[in-house]
């Protein structure tokens, strides 16, 4: 299977959660899959076979639901190619200082 690039941001609302709370919780649920991961400020990029990281994608949301919010915004961005893996690190490797 060919690796993928997955970014997700969910924003949750509650009003009564803490929302950086909610959001460890999705962190949480991706750290826990194995899957490379990296963590930014506006979403968190996954590397993998397309399959597995929607399938921790949604156990990101049910995570953020289940701990209190009462509803959720979800945007994916996915770098697919045809014939070759797709590497977070080619990205962002040659930037890192």
């Amino acid at each position: 299977m060919k690796k993928k690039n997955l970014g997700i941001q969910i924003v949750p609302k509650s009003k009564n959660q803490d929302s950086y709370q909610l959001v460890d919780k999705a962190i949480a649920v991706i750290a826990a899959s194995g899957v490379k991961y990296e963590v930014t400020p506006f979403e968190t990029v996954m590397e993998g076979p397309e399959e597995k990281l929607m399938a921790i994608a949604k156990a990101a949301q049910e995570a953020v639901l289940s701990a209190g919010a009462e509803e959720i915004l979800v945007y994916y961005r996915m770098q697919i190619r045809a014939d070759k893996d797709v590497s977070m690190d080619e990205k962002t490797l040659p930037h890192k200082h």
